[in-house]
């Protein structure tokens, strides 16, 4: 390679670092470095012509990354002047949607979320069963008694809090019957926009993920024994990750499932305290080892 054609390639380079994506040369340069041959001119020079320069891949990432006001990326726009609106027009959205309904490995019925709009409080779970798929509402069956339970001993009612899944279809099963199975990874990310706009639009203090796969699904991998004790963050929100109420039934079948409802409530406390809540002297000895 003649070192014109090394100067120019070294010229190129350094433009396409600083983001260029033309640059400018003379008629007939460029075959000249290649080593063509070049016509003699037989008109006045042409003006400059612009030649298109690939971008850096460096140059291509910088520019790619979103600013600020764009890191909501995710959510979804709904119409309406309240929360209450605005929450209505998401649960239609959801009706129809199509990146869930495509996959063709969720049931048809939908089931949304219920509760306060303006909670401070904030459950997420997995998917519906097959009670929540009959009544359209989330955490209905046993597992839901048991949540109902907590939510009660904590000195709310259910209808103070806002209540969730992170998939809002219940997966599918061969000859399935009340059976019911977990969530995948592609099940949860095709429901994720309506629940990351459930949270943006109530604004929960602190979030409760109910168990190992609503932790995931909102992008918490890890054991729940791993993950519980502490807070961790979901969209800047304090998030506590705790034994979903099913592992507690399932617990209490076999050794009576006092280690799980000591660590749930536990958790509980720590949310209580994190709300501001005031916690009795009754409500911090449950569970207490004698």
């Amino acid at each position: 390679m003649s070192a014109a054609s090394n100067l120019l390639k070294h010229h190129l380079q350094q433009r396409q670092i600083q983001g260029a994506t033309h640059i400018a040369l003379r008629p007939g340069t460029l075959a000249k470095v290649q080593g063509l041959s070049r016509k003699p001119a037989t008109r006045e020079p042409e003006p400059l012509k612009p030649i298109a320069v690939e971008s850096a891949p460096a140059a291509r990432r910088i520019l790619d990354n979103p600013p600020p006001e764009t890191k909501k990326a995710g959510l979804l726009e709904v119409a309406g002047d309240t929360i209450e609106e605005k929450l209505a027009a998401l649960r239609a959205m959801a009706e129809a949607w199509e990146p869930a309904r495509a996959l063709e490995s969720l049931r048809e019925t939908m089931v949304f979320a219920v509760g306060d709009s303006h909670a401070s409080l904030m459950f997420i779970g997995e998917a519906p069963g097959a009670e929540e798929e009959k009544l359209r509402e989330p955490f209905v069956g046993p597992a839901g008694q048991k949540l109902t339970g907590i939510i009660k001993a904590m000195g709310l009612d259910r209808l103070q809090v806002y209540i969730s899944n992170i998939c809002k279809f219940r997966p599918a099963m061969e000859n399935q019957g009340s059976g019911n199975r977990k969530p995948t990874a592609e099940e949860m990310r095709a429901c994720l926009p309506f629940v990351l706009t459930e949270i943006d639009l109530i604004k929960p203090q602190v979030i409760v993920a109910l168990g190992a796969t609503a932790a995931e699904g909102l992008g918490i991998p890890g054991s729940v024994g791993g993950l519980r004790g502490r807070f961790h963050s979901t969209s800047g929100i304090s998030t506590m990750v705790t034994y979903h109420p099913s592992y507690i039934l399932r617990e209490e079948k076999i050794n009576g499932g006092m280690d799980a409802k000591r660590a749930v409530w536990e958790d509980m406390l720590k949310v209580m305290e994190k709300l501001g809540m005031p916690v009795s002297d009754k409500q911090r000895g449950f569970f207490k080892t004698k």
